[in-house]
């Protein structure tokens, strides 16, 4: 699928954005940097893809980079970043089309690495408590069965502030995965990296925005401009 392509599921009608999803104005003087996770992808085996090659979104999941395109269409945007796997320049496409801006690929805000991808997980987690898995699953503040929290903060940290001086005055569109965005507003907020994955508040095609003013994180929000489609979304795993 091109960059410029997405899909709905019913090609007579145009998906609303939730009516929750108020698009603030961006404060005078301020760079903002919108992260935000992709869609929803087929993925009925339930595999954990990673950064696997081939998982595209499915059709709920362009619906979704829909809404949330136009959530961000009106908006001062001036750069786009998307991370390299399919998923989430399919995310990106409407986002593109809409603003009519190039898009750089940023390995800096790829899924995190983890040793259990190609996996079953979300299908068989039982298979996790296999002696030879043990090993990994010791350390769950590093985490021990993938990247390491403060290499997923510092990539990201890097490439948010690339993005900022990118669009300085304006705003910028990040679009990745939920484990980078979610490690990225814990960094951003000062909190300790390590956490519950089920305390995180970041749903698929949501919008997590890091205001600076200069150099200075000055505000982080969050909104779900898809969020009255994530009922239907079976997406479990992968991120």
């Amino acid at each position: 699928m091109s960059m410029s392509e997405h899909v709905t599921s019913d090609p007579s009608r145009t998906p609303q954005p939730s009516p929750a999803a108020v698009s603030e104005p961006r404060v005078p003087g301020t760079t903002l940097v919108h992260l935000v996770r992709h869609g929803e992808v087929h993925n009925p085996e339930k595999v954990l893809y990673g950064r696997l090659d081939g998982y595209h979104l499915s059709e709920l999941g362009h619906e979704m980079a829909e809404l949330t395109s136009q959530w961000l269409a009106p908006r001062d945007v001036t750069h786009l970043v998307s991370s390299p796997l399919e998923r989430a320049q399919e995310t990106m496409a409407p986002i593109a089309d809409k603003l009519g801006l190039p898009v750089t690929l940023d390995e800096r805000v790829i899924e995190a690495g983890n040793d259990f991808e190609g996996m079953t997980v979300g299908s068989n987690p039982k298979q996790l408590m296999q002696p030879r898995f043990w090993p990994k699953l010791t350390n769950p503040f590093r985490p021990s069965w993938g990247e390491p929290y403060d290499e997923i903060a510092a990539r990201m940290d890097a490439a948010i502030r690339d993005a900022r001086d990118a669009a300085s005055g304006h705003e910028a569109v990040i679009v990745s995965h939920q484990l980078p965005v979610w490690t990225a507003r814990r960094f951003a907020e000062g909190k300790r990296l390590w956490h519950d994955p089920r305390s995180r508040e970041c749903t698929l095609a949501s919008v997590t925005t890091i205001e600076f003013t200069g150099d200075e994180i000055t505000d982080v929000r969050y909104t779900e401009p898809a969020g009255r489609l994530l009922a239907a979304s079976t997406n479990a795993v992968g991120a």
